[in-house]
């Protein structure tokens, strides 16, 4: 039991990487809170995880919401060990026809209420604790359409490294899990039909050097480590689960065979 008597608190966490990283926590002995929007899936993601978790309606972006949630969590669990950051929102913010609103909600979302969630959560905070924010991929990839993403999850890594400054004195480690393709809703319409989501799977194993799409247990179990008293020399730090797509992208299946004709 690696999260033994410990506590965490997870935005995000009724769904996609967030449920998945509470069911791990509970597994490893952890008492977890989840906040998330949609209050059927929040009750259907706690009668899933059981009487260590205590789900709570908060939208990341309300700040009075979010502290309300994480004073709750305190009260039930006493003070938190573990805070995962990970609600977030995709949005298509192509130069020359994005407008503002959109872009400004994924900002908001994604690194303005990051920052706010981590805030709320100091007071509630043990010395010592892990912070775990959740980027992306897209943060260094130059992917047309993601100029607002992009700059959020960047953001979000730039962020972590001050965090790292101001909150060592208390011991408290801050990292960055950064996923590349991994199979959850945010998607959207990519998926929407089993074909859709054949064809879209069949994209990223051909650009992905490991050959395929990632898994939310794959980020779950990552965030598992960081959170663990195993990653606790290591803070500051941004690490990649994402098949190699950002470190070899040349060893992806897509371009193997022009290698071999080279």
């Amino acid at each position: 039991m690696r999260l033994a008597n410990k506590t965490a608190l997870i935005t995000g966490g009724n769904s996609g990487i967030g449920l998945a990283t509470a069911k791990r926590f509970v597994a490893e002995g952890a008492k977890v809170a989840i906040t998330g929007r949609n209050v059927e899936r929040l009750e259907a993601a706690a009668h899933e995880l059981g009487p260590q978790a205590l789900a709570l309606a908060a939208d990341a972006t309300d700040i009075a919401a979010t502290e309300a949630a994480i004073a709750k969590a305190a009260d039930r669990f006493g003070k938190l060990d573990i805070l995962f950051a990970n609600a977030g929102i995709p949005g298509q913010t192509p130069v020359g026809s994005a407008s503002l609103e959109v872009f400004e909600q994924v900002i908001r979302t994604n690194l303005t209420s990051v920052f706010f969630t981590v805030q709320a959560a100091l007071p509630h905070l043990n010395d010592g604790a892990s912070i775990i924010l959740n980027g992306s991929v897209i943060s260094v990839l130059g992917n047309p359409g993601y100029s607002a993403y992009a700059a959020s999850k960047a953001g979000v890594t730039a962020m972590a490294r001050v965090l790292v400054s101001e909150l060592s004195p208390r011991g408290i480690r801050v990292n960055v899990v950064a996923p590349g393709a991994i199979r959850t809703p945010i998607w959207g319409a990519a998926i929407a039909t089993p074909e859709a989501e054949k064809i879209f799977e069949a994209r990223i194993g051909a650009t992905t050097p490991l050959g395929h799409i990632g898994e939310p247990e794959n980020i779950a179990n990552t965030v598992l480590f960081l959170a663990s008293d195993e990653a606790a020399h290591i803070t500051g730090q941004q690490l990649f689960v994402d098949g190699g797509a950002t470190s070899s992208p040349a060893g992806a299946p897509i371009f193997r065979g022009q290698a071999a004709r080279q």
